[in-house]
């Protein structure tokens, strides 16, 4: 027999899947660890040095890349996704989760516009075979 729910639960009730914590068996957070961040910075800050106004950390250039190209979605996708997922922000290495981005769409077709697809795919190859 099929019981109807008296109300919609309140936002306040609910309670997050990670209680405050990430799993480490996330796919993203595997990810993470998988990425050579650093050598990455070092290729990225030699081809786009900053030019007066401080540049977003490489790590997020190439994380929202990863994530465009693994979701195939817009860039206005991209923040909202984040914006959204404490693990994609982890990705991304915010050091806590917010919902106020360090960037915009604008400037994830930058990212896009500065790392190719093919710089990208491996790390996409990489995150599909964690499922």
């Amino acid at each position: 027999m099929y019981r109807t729910r008296e109300k919609q639960m309140s936002i306040y009730d609910y309670l997050p899947p990670y209680h405050g914590e990430l799993s480490g068996r996330n796919r993203w957070l595997l990810l993470a660890d998988a990425i050579d961040w650093d050598r990455f910075e070092a290729y990225y800050s030699e081809l786009f040095a900053p030019r007066g106004k401080a540049a977003i950390p490489a790590r997020i250039a190439l994380g929202c890349r990863v994530i465009q190209l693994h979701y195939r979605v817009s860039d206005r996708e991209v923040v909202a996704m984040v914006q959204e997922s404490p693990y994609l922000q982890y990705f991304l290495g915010l050091e806590s989760f917010r919902n106020q981005m360090p960037f915009s769409a604008r400037t994830v077709a930058r990212f896009r516009a500065r790392i190719p697809d093919k710089a990208v795919r491996p790390a996409v190859k990489l995150l599909r075979s964690f499922r």
